[in-house]
């Protein structure tokens, strides 16, 4: 079982957007798929005026940036993916953690200061996502979520990617990114430890939107995920023709 969480921001691209499709349709075995907003989230809140802030990697999200939040993920970014995933022969459904569902959340705060309306994942319906692959269907999750109380939450994709991983008992986690790889020092780093990312967090050298997909890796392998994987959509093709790419997360130095 394999899990892709895919940036918001690349799939604004046309060609990212046909090369990611043949590539998850050449996959060996039908994978789910999450994906952010990105890009169009942000353009959404230009549009409005609305000046997009980030703490520790997470959107700060008031009441009106929730509402633009669900218009970019469960609507525009949702249609484009799902949309070239058909046209490539793949059977995507297009759904969020609120459908039927899926992700509960609850919400969180950090040092840094205030999120609003964000959440964490804590609860993943795994036996939903099961009957729909069973039924022969990807599942393409936008990382909206449902809190305890009802209330919808935005939520990381990449730890909604890690939850779903853990829930479903994945062999791999992979963050597909516009990067081919983490670089620490300038140079590309084959195989990370949990250790050794917290050490590059602490001293700056793994920063911004690379923190919640380290992070949540790290998680995933807690979790009983095998190893988690950072890479871009030319290390997701060559996965998919079976080699190997990319930054390896994993307990151990050798793989």
């Amino acid at each position: 079982m394999i899990v892709i969480k895919v940036g918001g921001n690349e799939l604004d691209n046309e060609s990212f957007l046909r090369g990611f499709a043949q590539a998850v349709a050449a996959l060996p075995e039908a994978p789910v798929i999450v994906h952010g907003g990105g890009r169009g989230t942000t353009m959404l809140m230009e549009r409005f005026g609305l000046e997009a802030r980030f703490v520790e990697g997470l959107r700060v999200t008031d009441a009106q940036t929730l509402e633009l939040a669900v218009m970019g993920m469960v609507g525009q970014a949702s249609m484009r993916l799902v949309q070239a995933l058909v046209n490539a022969g793949v059977p995507a459904l297009g759904l969020s953690g609120v459908d039927a569902g899926l992700v509960t959340a609850e919400p969180v705060t950090v040092a840094g200061g205030d999120l609003g309306a964000v959440g964490q994942p804590v609860a993943v319906a795994s036996e939903r996502l099961l009957a729909l692959l069973n039924a022969g269907f990807v599942p393409c999750l936008a990382p909206i979520s449902r809190g305890r109380d009802g209330a919808l939450l935005n939520v990381n994709a990449d730890a909604v990617a890690q939850a779903v991983a853990a829930a479903l008992d994945a062999e791999r986690l992979l963050f597909l990114t516009n990067v081919a790889a983490v670089t620490i020092d300038g140079q590309t780093v084959r195989i990370l430890t949990p250790a050794e990312i917290d050490e590059a967090i602490q001293s700056g050298e793994i920063s911004g939107g690379m923190i919640p997909k380290t992070r949540a890796a790290v998680a995933a392998l807690q979790a009983g995920v095998r190893h988690a994987l950072i890479t871009d959509l030319a290390g997701l093709t060559a996965i998919s023709q079976g080699h190997e790419a990319g930054t390896i997360i994993s307990k151990e130095m050798t793989f």
